[in-house]
């Protein structure tokens, strides 16, 4: 048990991002547990994941090449994983809470009697003491994620089961190339030795994937409105001024449930995380379920008709007024000075 490991999503030979931002993070835990960084990705036509991967400061990357074994099918990739985990005892295990993670995580978990986190928004590496058993315990990992609705924060450990392990949603955490020279080995795994034919009952006769029209995340403005913007009607000035400043634009969960726009717009911890060059908060109150999507945007500015709206004190300028009034001149002055 002297390893962490992260699971690497793959799609037409790129490693999808939230699986970069976990070699990020879990660069970070190895150090702090003077442990190597280890990585699985499986899947066909692997090789250029080493190129991607091993510069975020991987020690060993394990390859499962087979095309039986792209796209992503339950019972082949479960195979692979927890044989493999089996075999390699890592203490740490990540995965992208994505409709693979959430998918993959559990049954992993389940095989290995190791218990799973999902969602998590922030991991440490900390202590604990268990009065009960009058035993402390060194090196854990906190799993930290938002509990009942988002109203509190849950740190979650796992203290005698491995691996401890943990799903994270897309761009809560950064990703950052560690040296693009690092040195880390390559491991081909023989397929034959972890996955029976019988994990291939499903085949595949044809697959399409609708590519999502929205780019919230890599959008450098972001318009965001919350409840306070009072209607379908009043967001599409938001769509205007998003439209002007070329950005895009998002909700918070309040705008979602009332139906002003489409759930795929949402940002906070039940949506996405965004890190904008500008974020304009349009009505939004901003509880902490919206700011931990938000929060680490360079610079914001929130519009709200209450002087004392949360929102306001973690923003670079404060505008108090409604939307309505405001955001026209915005939009007036913005052309003007930009003829």
């Amino acid at each position: 048990m002297n390893n962490v490991f992260v699971y690497c999503e793959i799609e037409d030979g790129q490693v999808a991002e939230v699986s970069l931002e976990l070699l990020t993070k879990g660069r970070t835990l190895a150090n702090e547990l003077a442990c190597s960084l280890e990585a699985i990705a499986v899947g066909h036509n692997l090789e250029g994941v080493a190129a991607q991967v091993i510069p975020y400061g991987v020690d060993t990357l394990y390859l499962a090449d087979d095309k039986r074994l792209y796209p992503y099918q339950t019972l082949p990739h479960t195979s692979v994983v927890v044989k493999l985990f089996r075999e390699k005892e890592p203490q740490i295990a990540l995965l992208g809470a994505t409709s693979i993670g959430r998918d993959l995580g559990p049954r992993v978990s389940s095989a290995l009697n190791s218990g799973l986190t999902a969602d998590c928004t922030s991991l440490e590496i900390g202590t604990h003491f268990d009065r009960r058993a009058n035993k402390n315990y060194e090196s854990l990992l906190y799993q930290i994620r938002p509990a009942f609705g988002g109203n509190i924060i849950a740190t979650i450990i796992n203290p005698d089961h491995r691996p401890q392990m943990a799903t994270v949603r897309e761009g809560v955490m950064k990703k950052s190339i560690l040296d693009p020279k690092y040195k880390g080995k390559v491991v081909q795994l023989n397929v034959a030795d972890y996955v029976d034919d019988s994990d291939f009952v499903v085949e595949i006769i044809e697959r399409h994937i609708e590519k999502s029209r929205l780019n919230i995340k890599g959008a450098p403005i972001i318009v965001a409105g919350g409840y306070g913007v009072g209607s379908k009607e009043n967001f599409n000035l938001l769509f205007e001024l998003a439209e002007v400043l070329g950005g895009e634009v998002g909700a918070s969960r309040a705008a979602i449930d009332a139906g002003y726009v489409d759930s795929a717009r949402q940002i906070g911890q039940t949506g996405i995380t965004v890190r904008p060059k500008l974020y304009i908060a349009c009505g939004i109150s901003g509880q902490i379920q919206h700011r931990a999507g938000m929060e680490q945007s360079a610079q914001i500015i929130a519009i709200n008709t209450d002087p004392e709206a949360p929102i306001n004190s973690i923003a670079d300028y404060v505008i108090t007024g409604s939307i309505t009034d405001i955001i026209p001149k915005m939009i007036k002055y913005y052309k003007k000075n930009t003829k």
